[in-house]
């Protein structure tokens, strides 16, 4: 146990502690979802699982509550292994270490989890409470959701009784959303075509972004170290003759990009000179992104020369590849001000049995701009000789602001905590678009309390912030209790 068991509300906090020691990467839930079952077991609650590894519990009503319809609650049960490259931390293995920053907790050079941890720590706060009133709650947990959302489609609707439900997967005190984006991802694979490397060999990367969510973040416009770096490498070939041997960044489709690196060949006449003109690249780009990426940096040191070495085609192609790709917001939407409607992330980069295969992620709520989107990444894609495959993508959730669960929720919010919550679409996947697909009229909204930069290093939670959620969550399920 550490300091976290001794935070307030400490019914949360103390799962959240257990939590914290869980691997849990996605696709790798089995360990969390033995907690979770173990609680219900504990509490004498029933559960069902399905062949997909998701998780429902079903606490009845308390009493004189019986007749009211049934709450969901939902939450995910994996989060996204990041750590700082000169962190030693085996996340199949070793408990993450929290850290108090102020009125923050943060963990020591590693995401913390809280995208989901906290909600799923409500969830059995709540499934352990007895003083708290309710209607007949059922508590769905589901897995892999930061890949895909893999759990959540394979989720049968029968599995549910309840018609609505509140989804704990939201980062920002204060908002309650109705409504996320569709997304979807591709994958574009570029043949390599070597020969023997003659001259010099340079290691250059880029570290120190800070990267983020690709979709809740994207509008700070920091900077994705692959576009960054290929965009210097391209500028200076355009000067100095260079081929590659390789090039890699990101490692998560729904995360952008803190790190990249590349092997350069050069003629050992050319090595000084395209050190300083990489850094005169650099430089432009430190000054372009400084007020979102202030501790980026940029490293060229010696390396052994490579076996073999792109030819200078096949280092033109993927250099002109990386730079026309598209990264960022691409539109805002018309009808909320200041959502994002349509984005892409150059996610990864990583070369593979001879060929180089690029990751993109992107995100819409308008499905028409989406695959508008997907085709404009495949032209690009076809243009550049790669083979390009689409996965099958997730459905956004379009916002009903004459939802019942909304109005109580925002009575409560109101009543609790002193004042009217905002009420948002995010420019992410939630689980609620594929659940209510599966479930039709099923009534959603999402909340939870202030987490910031998610699926990166410094993620952190408002940790006062998680007390107010809790009690919002424990006031709105007493009023949907009374609810008909």
């Amino acid at each position: 146990m550490t300091f976290v068991s001794t935070l307030e509300p400490t019914a949360l906090w103390g799962h959240f502690d257990q939590i914290l020691t869980i691997p849990r990467g996605s696709k790798e839930e089995e360990k969390i979802r033995e907690y979770v079952i173990g609680v219900a077991k504990r509490n004498g609650l029933q559960y069902d699982t399905d062949d997909a590894g998701n998780v429902v519990v079903r606490k009845p009503a308390t009493k004189g509550n019986e007749r009211a319809p049934a709450t969901i609650l939902q939450s995910h049960l994996d989060m996204v292994n990041e750590k700082n490259s000169d962190v030693t931390h085996d996340f199949s293995r070793d408990p993450l270490k929290p850290e108090r920053d102020g009125e923050y907790l943060t963990a020591s050079g590693t995401t913390l989890g809280s995208d989901n941890g906290i909600g799923v720590a409500a969830m059995l706060a709540v499934m352990e409470a007895n003083d708290m009133a309710h209607g007949p709650l059922e508590f769905l947990f589901t897995i892999d959701e930061e890949t895909g959302l893999t759990g959540a489609a394979a989720l049968s609707g029968d599995m549910l009784k309840g018609r609505r439900m509140l989804n704990l997967d939201s980062e920002e005190e204060g908002a309650l959303y109705v409504g996320c984006a569709g997304g979807a991802d591709s994958t574009l694979t570029v043949p390599l075509r070597t020969g023997t490397a003659t001259g010099v060999g340079l290691t250059v990367t880029l570290r120190g972004l800070k990267g983020g969510h690709s979709g809740v973040d994207v509008h700070l416009q920091r900077g994705n170290a692959v576009k960054l770096l290929a965009r210097a490498l391209y500028a200076v070939s355009l000067e100095t003759p260079l081929r590659l041997a390789a090039i890699e960044g990101g490692n998560k489709h729904n995360a952008i990009p803190r790190e990249a690196t590349a092997t350069v060949v050069v003629a050992k006449s050319k090595k000084i000179s395209l050190a300083r003109k990489l850094n005169r690249e650099f430089t432009a780009m430190k000054e372009e992104f400084a007020p979102a990426d202030p501790d980026m940096a940029l490293e060229v040191v010696d390396t052994d020369l490579p076996a073999e070495v792109w030819n200078r085609a096949t280092t033109a192609n993927v250099l002109q590849l990386l730079n026309a790709l598209p990264h960022g917001v691409l539109a805002m939407s018309y009808d909320i001000p200041d959502l994002v409607e349509t984005s892409t992330n150059l996610a990864t980069v990583a070369m593979k049995d001879g060929t180089l295969v690029i990751g993109m992620s992107s995100r819409s709520s308008v499905a028409s701009a989406l695959t508008a989107l997907r085709q404009r990444i495949r032209a690009m894609g076809y243009l550049a000789g790669a083979a390009v495959e689409e996965g099958n993508g997730y459905p956004g959730w379009k916002p009903n602001l004459e939802s019942p669960l909304l109005k109580i929720l925002k009575e409560q919010h109101t009543a609790q905590l002193g004042r009217e919550p905002e009420i948002k679409a995010i420019h992410a996947g939630l689980e609620c678009g594929i659940i209510g697909e599966k479930v039709p009229g099923m009534d959603m909204i999402s909340v939870g309390p202030q987490i910031e930069f998610p699926h990166s290093p410094d993620e952190r939670v408002h940790i006062e912030s998680v007390g107010r959620f809790y009690q919002l969550l424990a006031a709105t399920l007493g009023a949907l209790a009374q609810a008909t």
